[in-house]
């Protein structure tokens, strides 16, 4: 048998290149990843707690073409949300007092300065009973 040998004319055999830390950051934000799981404590066959995890892991831009964008509506989280929302109650005061002045008289009603002597007024203007 014939021996040969390859020592001198060996080819490292060539596997996939090695990606940096940053590479993968970079997969995973451009592409998202989701990683779910459940925790479920039971005693005696009793569940006593149940907490599932789903964690969707991505950069803004692909959580916004996923359709996730909840923290550009949650005041906490927003500014323009905060504001949104300041403006929305803001709103809803005002439609609340023009109601509330609709159903009151619509003759204008006079009203005293502070620390003004309003003991001339007649009782009939004050709205006390007749005596």
């Amino acid at each position: 048998m014939a021996e040969v040998d390859f020592r001198g004319t060996a080819q490292p055999v060539a596997g996939p290149p090695a990606a940096s830390l940053a590479d993968i950051l970079e997969r995973v934000l451009d592409k998202g990843i989701v990683i779910a799981g459940d925790i479920k404590i039971d005693l005696l066959d009793i569940e006593l707690l149940t907490i599932r995890l789903r964690l969707f892991v991505a950069s803004v831009d692909t959580a916004k073409k996923a359709g996730i964008d909840w923290w550009e509506t949650d005041p906490a989280l927003s500014s323009r949300a905060a504001r949104d929302a300041l403006r929305e109650e803001n709103n809803e005061l005002r439609r609340r007092l023009e109601a509330q002045g609709a159903g009151e008289d619509e003759s204008p009603r006079a009203v005293a300065a502070p620390g003004a002597d309003t003991t001339s007024t007649p009782a009939a203007e004050k709205g006390s009973p007749d005596v």
